[in-house]
């Protein structure tokens, strides 16, 4: 199964491959057939696993593409369509998208890192360096942790705002990969900055001056670190991209990294599909946030609990968690994971759905997702392969 649902991936992601770059799905749905920052580097990263030359080409189109497109104060599209009939760029919906920027810069620097190309990195470092100062300036407080306003990321119509873990990551994981090049003291030093104050405001017990101190002591932790916080407190859901991450980047205590994969490898042994749900718990109608969660939708409501956002379950989300449990040398429960998103994306002739109902089961959102194609390329050739991302 594993080879046949590889071999299959590997044909979409040719599927979706345009002389623009990566498009989100093949399927004829009009948002999706555009060159997306997130999805089509995510897309870009596999196709480095892959080795396969046609598809490095069509990421480094994506990036191309992404870049040309750039707004002058810095922003990184979240999307592009470009046709004969008609060029639209768009920065984000209802709230501009932060991790478009995040993705892009990691995009390049993972593309030159794989190529050994440092001259690509060079050609898109006037790029690089204005990412890096809008996110200095969305820190508005000049304290190290990224403000991302509600719809500000991937989970677009979910409830994370303000200092939202995921964002915290990726952000690091720029920076990480973009100073492999330029070697900065000054990267350095805030790599460092950013990590400390994840581990004081995000982890239990921890020793530091913390952004929100009376919230922060309000939080009852679990063995994970909490989606996010504001001004008005914690959000305390279980997030498992961003906690993939945590563990991805090595960061924390090496007990409280055990908590978390712990956490995760029996939460989705737990759902019938045997994946992680993207947010953990889901939201209910008489909760305190389904209002929040309600609301953010820019056309029609699709957060209904266990599904899309509000505990669905995602392949490319456990994809990342599956890099994450080869990170840690766990093989066999790597091995595992890629196995149920194998038959996650062979489900109805292999559609590759973008999520599905973690109660039911039952398929969601878009079929021929290229970046649900992207998490069995990732985490088999992590597997089968030498290859690995500079993390």
């Amino acid at each position: 199964m594993n080879n046949i649902t590889y071999c299959k991936a590997i044909e979409l992601l040719h599927q979706v491959s345009t002389a623009n770059g990566f498009l989100a799905s093949a399927e004829n749905t009009t948002n999706y057939k555009r060159v997306w920052a997130r999805d089509g580097v995510i897309c870009g990263l596999a196709a480095l696993a892959s080795g396969d030359e046609e598809l490095i080409l069509t990421f480094k189109k994506t990036l191309e593409t992404l870049a040309n497109n750039q707004h002058k104060v810095g922003t990184i599209p979240s999307n592009v369509l470009l046709s004969e009939d008609k060029n639209d760029i768009s920065y984000g919906g209802l709230a501009g998208r932060v991790d478009a920027v995040t993705w892009f810069v990691i995009g390049v620097c993972q593309y030159a890192i794989y190529e050994s190309d440092s001259s690509f990195v060079t050609k898109y470092n006037s790029e690089i360096e204005k990412c890096l100062d809008l996110l200095d300036a969305w820190e508005f407080n000049n304290k190290h942790l990224l403000y991302v306003p509600l719809s500000g990321n991937w989970a677009d119509e979910y409830i994370t705002d303000g200092y939202v873990l995921y964002d915290q990551l990726l952000r690091i994981w720029a920076l990480k990969s973009y100073n492999y090049f330029v070697k900065s003291d000054a990267i350095t030093e805030k790599i460092q900055n950013i990590i400390t104050q994840i581990e004081i405001n995000f982890t239990p017990n921890s020793v530091g001056e913390k952004y929100h101190e009376r919230a922060y002591d309000e939080v009852k932790f679990q063995d994970y670190m909490p989606c996010s916080f504001s001004p008005s407190g914690y959000k305390t859901q279980f997030d498992a991209f961003a906690n993939s991450l945590v563990l991805l980047l090595n960061i924390g205590s090496d007990e409280f990294q055990n908590k978390i994969l712990n956490y995760a490898v029996t939460l989705a042994e737990n759902t019938n599909l045997g994946l992680l749900p993207a947010f953990w718990k889901p939201i209910f109608e008489n909760d305190e946030h389904w209002n929040l969660l309600k609301n953010n939708c820019k056309y029609e409501f699709r957060n209904h609990p266990y599904e899309f956002h509000n505990g669905g379950s995602w392949p490319m989300v456990n994809g990342f968690f599956g890099l994450a449990l080869i990170a840690k040398a766990q093989t066999k429960k790597a091995t595992l994971i890629l196995d149920k998103i194998n038959a996650a994306n062979g489900i109805n002739a292999f559609s590759f759905y973008e999520n599905f109902n973690t109660k039911t089961s039952a398929s969601n959102g878009v079929a021929f997702c290229a970046w649900s194609a992207a998490a069995t390329v990732l985490v088999h050739q992590s597997l089968h392969t030498n290859f690995k991302m500079y993390t």
